[in-house]
């Protein structure tokens, strides 16, 4: 709060005392504010953007009724949060997992809106999603639940209105089923999913888009340093879509990836996470959909640690009784707040120079203080990884020509893409008085797009 003037932390507080119990949203909220102070000052008529951009353009809450397999109904609740459209169709994933609620939703889509702002592309932000679980359910379980919440959400969504897509549980099984139901109701074949199949409208690289863009976003980072990935030793979280293809990327670029990690808990391999090792974890994750420790078990001379049982503990980042991991840099994949200020630390004194958020807020704000604080390059998820939205937004466009663009294409377009969301972000912190600042560079330059938008037409 140390950063807002009085205007703005009067919204903050109106936030607060609105929602009294949505901490992520809070925490997504302030992180925003606290980088405006000389935006409002500049420019003191967007201070009724600020208001207005708080407050999602509109929640809906629906129930899903679904029977499992044993003939059992279930009720779940489902949730879309269209946040702000002022310059595009609302964008943004459905999440399935039991955490999902209205806090984790508001603070999702508050995100999406700066981070499809910084994309260039014509994208509003939203979020959505249910606190169903598709991890153990069958296929048949897991298509009934997805053409039950399909049922309702159809009638808010459209490929000019709201273009969900998928996350965290929310894969091509869960796409295809959605997008299936979405057809027979709405009576028409229009792109309003994305990361659908290739046979369907979908388009290539963009399941390798979050992994490669951040990766993409980390090299320009470092490269004001006149550093690379050629022999650096990176750790990365999660063990998902974009870890694996971060870690693809990194490869490619010549970094030694050493870390993978699920909710079991994570690996260190020291000789380094080879093409080999990685295809090995992609099946086990894709298709066996295994644990990651049975990596220590198929290779010689890993490290694993299972995770501690207490919540909001993530062991790859707070290694054996506290040791510094000794990497060049990190790239979370996982979570949101996956990394607290201890571990942050912990990552500065074994020498990381950049850290580069793969996942929605994985570190939080004293963990980001920490970074800043001790000269850490840092890229604050909206900015770094905004590449899966970004070839979402190139699916669309494909989608809308009726046409299927080559791989070397779209790589190349995401690529250009993250190269432009860099050079914004470091540019705007300059221009504002934050040097090096990739969050408050990040936060500005997104907002200044929708800003510019939402008083053109009114702050409606």
């Amino acid at each position: 709060m140390k950063k807002m003037d009085n205007s703005i932390k009067n919204v903050y507080d109106n936030v607060i005392s609105r929602d009294p119990n949505q901490p992520e949203f809070h925490q997504a909220v302030e992180e925003v504010l606290d980088s405006l102070g000389p935006v409002i000052e500049a420019n003191p008529e967007y201070i009724d953007v600020v208001k207005s951009m708080v407050e999602p353009e509109r929640v809906i809450q629906f129930r899903v009724p679904w029977y499992d397999d044993e003939g059992v109904l279930n009720v779940n609740r489902g949730i879309r949060v269209q946040f702000n459209s002022s310059i595009g169709p609302y964008k943004g994933g459905l999440r399935f997992h039991p955490s999902v609620n209205l806090s984790i939703l508001k603070f999702l889509g508050f995100e999406q809106v700066f981070k499809n702002s910084l994309t260039g592309l014509p994208l509003g932000g939203g979020k959505g999603g249910s606190d169903f679980d598709p991890k153990g359910k069958s296929d048949s379980e897991v298509r009934r639940f997805c053409q039950s919440f399909m049922s309702e959400l159809w009638r808010h969504i459209g490929a000019d209105l709201d273009v969900p897509a998928g996350d965290i549980g929310v894969g091509g099984r869960e796409i295809g089923y959605l997008f299936g139901m979405y057809r027979k109701l709405a009576n028409e074949f229009t792109g309003v999913l994305t990361g659908k199949g290739l046979s369907y409208g979908g388009s290539l690289i963009r399941p390798e888009a979050t992994g490669y863009g951040l990766v993409y976003f980390a090299r320009e980072m470092l490269a004001t340093k006149g550093k690379s990935f050629e022999g650096a030793s990176v750790a990365i979280s999660g063990s998902g879509n974009v870890a694996q293809y971060a870690c693809e990327k990194v490869l490619d670029l010549g970094g030694k990836p050493v870390t993978m990690s699920d909710s079991s808990g994570f690996i260190y391999d020291s000789s380094g996470i080879d093409r080999e090792k990685l295809s090995w974890i992609k099946d086990l994750k894709n298709n066996r959909r295994g644990r990651i420790k049975e990596y220590a078990e198929k290779f010689e001379n890993i490290d694993y640690t299972e995770s501690k049982p207490e919540p909001n503990t993530n062991d790859l980042w707070a290694t054996k009784v506290d040791v510094a991991l000794p990497v060049d840099v990190a790239l979370p994949c996982a979570t949101q707040n996956e990394i607290n200020a201890a571990e942050a630390q912990l990552l500065v004194d074994g020498g990381v120079t950049a850290v580069a958020e793969g996942a929605n807020m994985p570190c939080t704000p004293e963990a980001v203080e920490c970074f800043l604080t001790n000269g850490v390059l840092f890229a604050p998820g909206k900015a770094s990884n905004a590449g899966g939205v970004a070839t979402s937004g190139l699916e669309m466009s494909q989608n809308s020509i009726r046409m299927n663009w080559s791989r070397e294409e779209v790589d190349s377009k995401l690529e250009g893409i993250m190269i432009n969301i860099h050079k914004n972000t470091f540019e705007t912190a300059e221009k504002y008085g934050f040097s090096g600042n990739y969050v408050a560079g990040a936060n500005i330059a997104g907002f200044l797009k929708v800003a510019e938008s939402s008083l053109s037409q009114g702050i409606l």
